[in-house]
């Protein structure tokens, strides 16, 4: 295949339309006849076509290279190339991007008025025939298509001449890539699928599908560099490489699109040695900071994943969401040429997040709840009986969780609580309840939980200050003795004092895991408790206590807990606090 850029542009005055050929192919004609045509270099072809820019906005179609091209909706393009003799094979692969296109191939006949034997003198005016005057022939239409799929046409013999593939995007600005060859049974530039392309899901969780497929004879069999590529999404299969690239970023993967009205950018004048100036051509051609002005929305990057794995045939996608759709494509990739098939792509549904047990609440009964790391646990209470309130405590005695409450599926309450809380929720006849406690991200979570529809004057769980720390007098300090305070509330409450000799290195994670403040005095040895009494001040400015911790050891560090008990037993801890005795005295 001998290739001209005989260009396709009215407005460029080159024209290429069959009233131009007489003039436009003399020429070539002319050298057809004079000299034998050459074949292939192919150390020289290698070279020129690793240089995109001999192709780029270009009307020719190289010979054994895959091109890139870029349609505006509704404006046709063409390309041409010229098949030297008779008997050729032919074969002509277009590959739709991101929106169908239609497509025709077709043969112009050579001017029978343009001859070899032409003496290279002017025809007298009154001789040359005039456009008006000429009918324009279509040529012979070889083939054509409309679709998103990768098609082609294959010839084993074809006739010399001129060809023309005419392309068209009727939906959108589309991308496209076309590939063309004379020599069709040695180029072999796709990789070749097995005899069972398609992509099988072998294993199948929560959140990881595992895929398999045959490998390709193109890597095994003929010894070219392949890789393979795994494209997933959530909306469907793609039919080639290219329209999934499209989908991940239009502007990352593909040229920047020219605007209508121009056939040349400044830069393809600065290749033949003009200065682009800044005057109306730039501005007009939507060009700032050398960007094209063309906006385009990118998909999230969530939305879509390109992965290429080498040329492993066993691959397992993993952080998939549960219970989701997938769409999987495996794409044979030859990295000599960066041309790609596509496999029969496949799709799954990922499995179902296991089904957490909701722990049923009893009416006014205590309810122990763990939580994991960042985990969440669901709580369902049905009061038997109409009910016009709602009393919930929840007690988090290590950090911090949040609940949320709903009622028949309306939104109640959602809050981060510490320590002991009570929310009043206003009922509803046959309401039923749904709590959610979700857990910190520190650690795990335990927490005492109740409800009832029954007013009492009595809670279930102590009253606390808003203040739950536990003061230390440092000037107070004896070698023997540490004094301390804390405060109360309104409520007569009993208060328990316990103490516990630590090592000098006692560190913060071993105080945190001691922290919890639904451990109560019952899980005390005898010998650190230190006192108990009931405290309560009608005045909360005056509501505070203090008590001296005797019988230390001198030089000694003693972590101090204040536990206060409520009139049902349930007791909630105070902060911890860390002494140390002075070692001289």
């Amino acid at each position: 295949m001998l290739l001209y850029s005989l260009g396709s542009k009215r407005r460029m005055r080159l024209c290429f339309e069959p009233r131009c050929w007489p003039l436009a192919l003399a020429f070539w004609l002319g050298v057809v006849v004079g000299q034998k045509l050459p074949t292939r270099d192919e150390g020289l072809f290698q070279m020129q076509i690793r240089d995109k820019s001999m192709f780029h906005d270009s009307s020719v179609i190289p010979d054994g290279a895959e091109i890139s091209g870029y349609l505006f909706r509704d404006t046709p393009k063409r390309y041409y190339f010229v098949v030297e003799e008779d008997n050729t094979p032919l074969s002509v692969t277009v590959t739709p991007c991101d929106a169908p296109l239609e497509w025709t191939l077709t043969l112009q006949e050579l001017p029978e008025e343009a001859s070899g034997e032409g003496s290279g003198e002017p025809e007298p005016l009154d001789q040359q025939k005039q456009p008006q005057q000429v009918t324009e022939d279509e040529g012979t239409e070889l083939f054509s298509y409309k679709g998103n799929d990768v098609e082609s046409y294959v010839a084993a013999s074809s006739p010399s001449g001129l060809y023309q593939l005419e392309l068209l995007s009727t939906e959108k600005d589309s991308n496209f890539k076309v590939y063309a060859t004379t020599t069709p049974e040695s180029d072999q530039p796709y990789p070749e699928l097995p005899y069972d392309p398609r992509v099988d899901v072998t294993s199948l969780g929560r959140t990881t599908v595992t895929l398999a497929w045959k490998p390709t004879p193109t890597g095994i069999l003929m010894g070219q560099p392949v890789q393979y590529c795994v494209v997933i999404n959530k909306e469907h299969n793609f039919k080639s490489m290219c329209a999934a690239e499209a989908k991940i970023s239009v502007d990352d993967i593909f040229m920047a699109a020219p605007k209508p009205g121009r056939d040349f950018s400044p830069f393809d004048f600065a290749h033949f040695g003009f200065v682009p100036s800044d005057n109306n051509f730039s501005k007009d051609r939507g060009l700032t900071s050398n960007k094209i002005s063309r906006s385009f929305t990118k998909p999230k990057a969530s939305d879509i994943q390109k992965l290429c794995i080498g040329n492993k045939n066993i691959f397992t996608v993993s952080d998939l969401k549960p219970d989701t759709q997938y769409y999987f494509d495996v794409f044979a990739v030859n990295t000599a040429t960066n041309t790609s098939t596509a496999y029969v792509g496949t799709f799954a549904r990922t499995k179902e997040e296991a089904r957490q047990k909701t722990l049923e609440l009893k009416e006014g009964k205590v309810t122990d709840v763990f939580i994991k790391r960042k985990g969440s646990k669901f709580l369902r209470f049905a009061p038997v009986s109409s009910h016009q309130r709602v009393t919930l405590f929840v007690h988090a005695c290590l950090d911090s969780v949040q609940v949320q409450v709903r009622r028949d599926g309306k939104l109640l309450l959602s809050q981060n609580i510490e320590g002991v809380r009570q929310f009043q929720l206003r009922g509803k006849p046959k309401a039923k309840y749904l709590i959610r406690m979700r857990g910190s991200r520190k650690g795990a979570s335990t927490l005492k939980v109740l409800a009832t529809t029954k007013p009492s004057s009595k809670q279930p769980f102590p009253s606390l200050p808003e203040d739950t720390r536990i003061k230390a007098f440092d000037k107070l300090r004896t070698c023997s003795s540490a004094t301390v305070a804390w405060l109360g509330t309104q409520d007569r409450n009993k208060y328990c004092i316990y103490k516990k000799e630590v090592a000098e290195n006692y560190g913060e994670e071993q105080r945190r895991r001691e922290q919890n403040q639904c451990a109560g005095p019952e899980t005390r040895r005898k010998s650190e408790k230190v006192l108990c009494k009931y405290f309560h001040s009608p005045n909360l400015q005056k509501a505070v206590t203090t008590e001296t911790i005797t019988g230390l050891e001198p030089g000694k560090s003693y972590l101090l807990d204040v536990y206060v008990v409520g009139h049902s037993g349930h007791s909630v801890k105070y902060q911890s606090k860390m002494v140390k005795t002075r070692k001289y005295c």
